[in-house]
């Protein structure tokens, strides 16, 4: 069922806002990717913190106080000129709200935590349900007053692919009319030093697909889209997802849970490979993830396909990644100028890998027609997802 994605509120390393995310990507700009000293004992490292002050909770919502669900307020404001009108004529019970995150408020627990130690106990301003995993999508639907289904998904990487994927699924079966979707995901020590105890943390900038790449970026951000089963600017076509469960935190090395998962969403877009105009890749930067998904990418796209990893611009947002990057995706698909999101910091490339073709900075999508895009995330456990977008004049 192809489903509309009607408007975006994005912040990340890029920017905060549609326009300043655009451009800043556009761009390749990899400014927001600053050092951040003291958040590792002995490491200088690379992420996609967000300076931008974020709006604070009303004190009638102080169980909800986190820095993620302050993201996801902040995402959330930004829908508010679409939003407000489809609340306006849509009853409570048919709105629902499908969030992916792997962080919720653990930085907030974590703090408390070390109150605790330090002194005679947790702080009074803590609250447990701050760092509960459902908490972001509680909150989205507490502010906006909305009482059809919820839920917060947590599967990794894929955790708002999943949660739109499931957003979709409502709208098919006639649950709600109107669905708040995307991922939320901040920066905290557990998943920082969590990151490098599997040494998977770059010495310095991510460089995807490089010869001397050496790991990931952490960066934060949030992504929310309004769903609804009338066509929009940007339509999600089909989705796919598969689970080759190879290992708790490696990707099978073939790449077959990748393709599985590329092939399903095109098949449920009821599309050949030769339909996909650019790749949105998952693109880590690890050894492993960009060695599979280049084997999957080229098998399933012989002819070859523009394609990126948005990673270096961003930061590896983790839960919230597949939905910054199906972000990123709906705004290079309403972009008058037609430009693709830009893949920098990746020479030189890997001679071992094929060679896929990376869009660089000034790259534009093909001349004229509608555009379809693919966005891949891959994540622990071999919990992998596709999706495909369409949109373009």
């Amino acid at each position: 069922m192809i489903v509309g994605l009607h408007d975006v509120g994005v912040l990340c390393a890029l920017g905060v806002g549609p326009r300043a995310v655009r451009e800043a990507m556009a761009r390749g700009s990899t400014a927001g990717m600053g050092h951040s000293v003291g958040r590792a004992p002995g490491r200088d490292l690379v992420v996609g913190d967000l300076t931008a002050p974020l709006p604070a909770l009303p004190d009638s919502l102080h169980r909800f106080d986190s820095r993620n669900n302050r993201l996801a307020l902040a995402a959330l404001e930004q829908l508010r000129g679409t939003l407000d009108p489809l609340l306006a004529r849509t009853p409570a019970h048919r709105i629902g709200v499908a969030i992916g995150t792997s962080t919720s408020g653990i930085a907030e627990g974590g703090e408390a935590v070390r109150a605790w130690v330090a002194g005679p106990a947790v702080p009074s301003t803590f609250d447990y349900r701050q760092q509960e995993p459902a908490s972001t999508g509680e909150f989205v639907a507490t502010t906006l007053g909305a009482t059809g289904p919820v839920v917060t998904v947590s599967t990794a990487c894929t955790s708002s692919a999943r949660a739109m994927i499931t957003a979709r699924r409502w709208l098919a079966l006639d649950l709600c009319d109107v669905v708040i979707a995307g991922g939320v995901d901040t920066m905290c020590d557990l998943t920082i030093r969590g990151f490098i105890s599997i040494d998977a943390v770059s010495r310095g900038a991510c460089r995807p697909f490089a010869a001397d790449r050496d790991g990931i970026n952490l960066g934060e951000g949030a992504a929310l889209f309004v769903m609804t089963r009338d066509r929009a600017p940007v339509n999600l076509l089909g989705a796919g997802s598969s689970s080759d469960a190879y290992h708790m935190s490696s990707p099978d090395p073939s790449g077959a849970g990748a393709v599985s998962a590329m092939r399903a969403a095109l098949a449920d877009a009821g599309l050949d490979a030769d339909a996909i105009d650019y790749v949105n890749l998952h693109g880590t930067a690890t050894r492993h993830n960009d060695a599979m998904e280049a084997r999957a990418v080229a098998e399933l796209f012989p002819n070859g396909v523009p394609c990126s990893s948005t990673k270096p611009l961003t930061g590896h947002t983790l839960g919230a990644a597949a939905a910054v990057e199906a972000a990123l995706c709906w705004l290079s698909l309403t972009d008058e100028a037609r430009r693709l999101p830009p893949q920098v910091s990746s020479e030189p490339r890997d001679p071992e890998l094929p060679a896929l073709a990376l869009a660089q900075v000034g790259d534009v999508a093909r001349a004229a027609g509608r555009l379809t895009f693919m966005s891949n995330s891959f994540a622990f456990g071999g919990n992998n997802a596709s999706l495909v977008f369409g949109g373009g004049a």
